[in-house]
């Protein structure tokens, strides 16, 4: 049997996100092919186990991480990740496959002996960190932009094989000459399927505000409520942690739950959730959430991203388009249901089939 080792950036067993939540369902996956073990980083080191391997990670020091960049020339990123720590306990193990999940991972990796064995090295992106940085880190993101890009080619041109969530990340990589990418067409396992034909006239915005492509989205529904709701009793759900700084205000029909004791109850009461997303790509775990449940999705293409083909999902981009397809499941509650029940059955039948499953045994036969 293969054995694999994933690297990890967050302890998986003390965190929470989107992230993780598909590194859970990729790690499961690979389980039933392959034998797995873990290494992550953690801000607590102890209690490691035979599957689980922790790594103390450095609190961050914009200082020395900068310095480091600048003797090492590498971006930031990849130098906040490059943990001294982990080059050890990769030595200490032992397995066939190696999997980086994001990019920076890899970095320890490459410094390893192991780079010099027979053990193959798979990355997955997660997310195009320059991209993200371009859109959300200021002034200091842009600059650092073209460092990062250099860095993920370079540890895409270094590694056996490279997995994405997103299907246009798998173009733009092989735009930049890397052939062997694989889309990681991941979606969750059926949940039990919402009642939408009960839902109030009630939708729901769901996000970690401290995640800056989030907040900007929450703060453009909110513009865009008003005329979501004209001539309409209804509600927008507002749930996810708060982003810094002062909040804007709310227009009428819209709460700010913060964080939601039973989301699967909420979720449950709503007739779809919506999604303005303008800086997207790679994790969209609120999608593959809803689409195991069967809950509709209004969302634009930069929130959707490859799953528009997965779901047959329509996307709406401009804030015409936007606000008509809000109206339209508000006011036709049949329409609500017949989107939902497609959606639920759309995703059942592609994990009954075995799809997400193929996807990673073809990626570790890569």
């Amino acid at each position: 049997m293969t054995t694999v080792t994933f690297l990890l950036s967050k302890d998986p067993e003390t965190t929470h996100g989107g992230d993780l939540t598909l590194s859970r369902l990729l790690v499961a996956l690979a389980e039933t092919s392959s034998s797995v073990t873990r290494i992550c980083l953690s801000p607590t080191p102890a209690h490691s186990t035979a599957e689980l391997t922790r790594v103390h990670k450095p609190e961050v020091s914009p200082a020395r991480i900068a310095l480091r960049s600048l003797r090492g020339g590498k971006s930031l990123v990849h130098t906040r990740f490059d943990v001294d720590a982990l080059v050890p306990a990769l030595e200490n193990s032992s397995s066939d496959v190696y999997i980086a999940d994001h990019s920076y991972m890899a970095e320890p990796y490459l410094r390893s002996a192991l780079a010099e064995s027979s053990a193959k090295l798979l990355v997955n992106t997660v997310i195009s960190e320059s991209l993200v940085w371009k859109s959300t880190r200021g002034v200091v993101g842009r600059l650092d932009t073209p460092r990062i890009r250099r860095d993920e080619l370079r540890v895409a041109r270094a590694a056996h094989s490279v997995g994405t969530y997103d299907a246009e990340e798998v173009d733009d990589y092989r735009r930049a000459g890397i052939t062997n990418i694989h889309w990681l067409d991941l979606t969750l396992p059926p949940a039990e399927q919402v009642a939408v034909a009960d839902s109030q006239a009630r939708l729901v915005f769901l996000g970690d505000r401290t995640w800056p492509p989030n907040d900007e989205a929450f703060r453009l529904l909110l513009q865009w409520w008003p005329d979501i709701a004209w001539g309409i009793d209804a509600e927008l759900l507002v749930i996810g942690k708060r982003g810094q700084g002062k909040q804007p205000e709310l227009p009428e029909g819209a709460t700010d739950l913060g964080f939601a004791d039973d989301l699967d109850a909420v979720l449950g009461t709503a007739r779809a959730l919506v999604a303005p997303i303008l800086t997207g790509g790679g994790v969209r775990v609120k999608m593959l959430d809803c689409a195991s449940r069967g809950l509709p999705i209004v969302g634009t293409r930069a929130g959707v991203g490859s799953l528009a083909s997965v779901f047959g999902l329509g996307t709406f981009d401009t804030r015409e388009e936007f606000i008509a397809r809000c109206r339209e499941l508000l006011l036709d509650r049949a329409a609500a249901v017949r989107e939902g029940d497609r959606l639920y059955a759309a995703n059942r039948d592609r994990w009954m089939a075995g799809a997400p499953q193929s996807t990673v045994e073809k990626w570790l036969a890569s």
